[in-house]
């Protein structure tokens, strides 16, 4: 199909269950090509922590595989169905093709840390393999990593290995009340430069948390006996901002799945949302920056780092105005701001991903050339004219 579409140049937008398809630019198609009957896990070794599926294989019957051995995968990907009001099955090959990752990823690694093997179709209708069942070092260009959040621009992915980790025995979620952005932040990170292996660090401020008080969240797992002493001892260690109570494990394994999903700024739905990616300690001044030009809600994940940010969808969503704030307060370590959610017309005519200094841009130019130069796969998904 790819190599007939060549001439004349027929572009495609590649779409898998769907669920993510207002994610980047709208990609200008005359027709879909799509995964969804691609479908079977291939190979799942539980005892070698590795799994590879066709990539339109469900992820839910990824996970229901995986649960039956106690395993999963390490990065705890997002579901988009909430925020972009999707029906339909998100699958395995979106999560690498679009590098979607979760909570754990602070701790843990994105996706892309545990994508270990493609097989992908490019735009000439070549059929390429890269990587395998192990990790392991690996000369030339890794096009597993390439690949990993390349938003099928580079070719159509359709066949996925990733590496698994065991699911953990226990999950403990410890909160402090009332803290405002600066000391929740601080907070987190004692957590997080602390010894006892934070894999969740959020906060909900007083205006998107429920009840009107700011949540302050931090959260352990491993062994029972293990969970218990690290609870009791970060609770010590945290005592200078508060008192920190255990949640109850439903409460806290909802809360968590909210704060993954975005739900706490999903609502209204005609908002537009951003993600912005930060140095922690940067977190509050670049919301505070981003306040002073216009009306935004948010909260914070992994320990300050990563922002969601809900703002009206008004002319460009506000991508000037968020990215100058950015510029002004993200400091020499610098951020990036990418357009989760907005109305087509919007994504197509704004920087929806961080723009690219030239050097960057010429690049990705090359390597989508050298991928698909007809551009029939995806074009101008990520950037307008790739």
């Amino acid at each position: 199909m790819i190599k007939e579409a060549r001439t004349p140049r027929h572009p495609f937008v590649i779409e898998g269950g769907g669920t993510r398809a207002g994610l980047g630019r709208p990609v200008k198609a005359d027709r879909v090509l799509s995964t969804r009957a691609l479908t079977g896990i291939m190979l799942y070794e539980p005892a070698e922590l590795v799994i590879s599926a066709r990539a339109g294989t469900p992820l839910a019957e990824i996970e229901a595989a995986l649960a039956k051995n106690k395993q999963r995968l390490p990065f705890e990907p997002m579901d988009h169905q909430a925020l972009f009001a999707t029906e339909g099955e998100p699958t395995i090959g979106a999560i690498a093709a679009c590098n979607i990752s979760g909570l754990r990823r602070i701790q843990l690694g994105a996706a892309r840390d545990h994508l270990i093997g493609v097989r992908l179709i490019n735009g000439f209708g070549e059929i390429i393999k890269s990587g395998g069942r192990v990790k392991k070092n690996v000369t030339g260009l890794d096009l597993v990593k390439l690949s990993c959040g390349a938003y099928g621009t580079l070719g159509l992915l359709s066949e996925v290995t990733f590496k698994l980790l065991p699911e953990p025995e226990l999950e403990a979620t410890l909160v402090l009340r009332g803290l405002d952005d600066r000391k929740a932040i601080d907070a987190l990170s004692a957590g997080l430069t602390s010894p006892y292996q934070i894999i969740g660090a959020a906060h909900l401020p007083a205006g998107v948390a429920k009840n009107g008080v700011a949540l302050t969240l931090l959260r352990i797992d491993g062994p029972s006996v293990s969970v218990d002493y690290r609870v009791a001892v970060l609770a010590q260690h945290l005592a200078l901002f508060g008192a920190a109570e255990l949640l109850a494990q439903n409460d806290a394994r909802a809360l968590w799945l909210a704060i993954r999903d975005a739900l706490p700024i999903a609502e209204p739905g005609d908002r537009a949302l951003w993600r912005l990616s930060v140095a922690p300690s940067r977190g509050p001044d670049v919301t505070a920056s981003i306040q002073k030009r216009l009306a935004a809600r948010y909260f914070y994940d992994w320990g300050g780092g990563l922002i969601w940010l809900a703002v009206a969808p008004e002319k460009d969503a506000g991508a000037t105005k968020i990215r100058e704030a950015l510029a002004e307060a993200a400091g020499p370590e610098g951020g990036h701001a990418t357009l989760i959610r907005a109305p087509e017309e919007i994504r197509a005519t704004v920087d929806v991903f961080q723009p690219l200094a030239k050097p960057l841009m010429e690049i990705t130019q090359g390597i989508k050339a050298s991928f698909d130069p007809d551009h029939i796969l995806n074009p101008g998904r990520m950037y307008a004219g790739i």
